[in-house]
């Protein structure tokens, strides 16, 4: 890759981390409406009125939060990207910092656990009504709890913090004991909370790739098992066209393309770590859907198969972070991250340093969400510029 393309993703890194850096980390969330007081108390304890008020504010090319009392805030989720992410930013740099920032990441998820469970897990700052269930406020999510664990075992692996080892193997007891399961067959899916039943496939196959990490690790066969299982489950349910719906419920039947994304890096995660070469078909499959479908002239992120927009920058981010895992089987791969990574800070990046929510097809909105937006770009631009500077050397 060129020197101006690194060093062009380098500026970019920098304004961004000068941006979350002059924020302290704080920030708005797409879906944090019911922190507002006033709109909390217009849902009228109804799980429609508050997708509503939720879908309402997030749609809005103008921020209302200020003007409903909406804090700015810490979200778990957004730390542990944050945590993976200044990991990878002191590899690149040496910059004790950032290695810095990194334990106080760390330290932080490790004080804000959501109690009462078998194991560590996390949910989200605000109240989350969905299509199928209403999670209050720090209710865990499987998937919060995988991105995090995986963070930790980053750290593990690059700083020999064993503590951080032990963090990611209780995850997997929440995994394990706290979240209900379907199971058919020799297949099993793990529910998204433990609240609800849905069957989520890039929540499934995360949780089967966290499973095989720690097992490579500690030696624990059942939890490799598990993993399998839960692999064979998703597998089972890739569609002719490479795809795989968002989920098996019928309102679930959708295909985007970042969920797309962490269906395939998960399930390559998984092959890594369980020597599971059987899915190679499977993986080959899907990854050419992505690329074929998912995509507008090559780089620009598409929504979905169907809709180019919205043009929504955690697309952009698992696009990137997709290109770069699957760089050692597509020696076109890196070069795709490259474009999309450049595409962005072209088109999605402000003055200030911060990326904008999306572009929808007749206004954009730029409201800088801390989680869904900045912290999902640090971690892709960070992957990105690592691998690059690994391949330059």
């Amino acid at each position: 890759m060129s020197h101006p393309t690194i060093s062009r993703i380098r500026r970019a890194l920098s304004a961004l981390d000068g941006w979350v850096e002059g924020e302290c980390f704080r920030g708005w969330d797409p879906y944090d409406a019911l922190n507002s007081p006033l709109l909390k108390w217009l849902t009228f304890n109804s799980r429609l009125m508050g997708i509503a008020w939720v879908q309402l504010l997030k749609r809005s090319p103008i921020n209302l939060r200020p003007l409903l009392g909406v804090p700015k805030g810490y979200n778990p989720k957004g730390m542990g990207l944050f945590l993976a992410s200044y990991l990878r930013y002191y590899r690149i740099t040496g910059n004790p910092r950032h290695l810095e920032r990194a334990h106080f990441f760390a330290r932080w998820l490790q004080e804000h656990v959501s109690p009462g469970y078998s194991g560590a897990c996390w949910g989200y700052n605000f109240d989350w009504p969905n299509r199928s269930f209403f999670a209050p406020s720090g209710t865990p999510t499987l998937v919060n709890t995988v991105f995090i664990a995986r963070a930790f075992l980053d750290g593990h692996s690059w700083l020999g913090e064993e503590e951080w080892l032990n963090v990611a193997r209780s995850a997997c007891d929440f995994i394990l004991s706290d979240l209900n399961r379907h199971q058919e067959g020799d297949g099993l899916c793990f529910s998204y909370t433990p609240l609800d039943q849905r069957r989520v496939h890039n929540a499934n196959v995360l949780a089967a790739s966290l499973l095989a990490r720690v097992a490579s690790l500690t030696g624990e066969s059942g939890l490799l098992d598990t993993a399998r299982r839960a692999v064979a489950y998703t597998i089972a349910r890739q569609r002719p066209d490479g795809s795989w719906p968002y989920g098996e419920d019928r309102l679930d039947s959708w295909v985007d393309g970042y969920h797309t994304g962490f269906v395939l890096v998960a399930l390559a995660e998984y092959r890594d770590y369980s020597g599971a070469n059987h899915i190679d078909e499977c993986l080959a499959c899907g990854y050419d859907f992505y690329k074929q479908k998912c995509f507008a002239d090559g780089w620009v992120p598409r929504f979905s198969p169907e809709s180019l927009y919205p043009i929504d920058i955690h697309c952009v981010a698992q696009a990137i972070l997709t290109f770069c895992r699957f760089s050692g089987l597509d020696d076109k791969a890196l070069g795709r991250a490259a474009a999309v990574a450049m595409w962005a800070i072209a088109n999605m990046q402000d003055d200030q340093g911060s990326f904008h929510f999306q572009m929808r097809r007749h206004y954009r909105i730029r409201i800088p969400y801390m989680r869904w937006g900045q912290a999902w770009l640090f971690r892709a631009l960070t992957e990105l510029l690592e691998t690059l500077v690994a391949v330059e050397q």
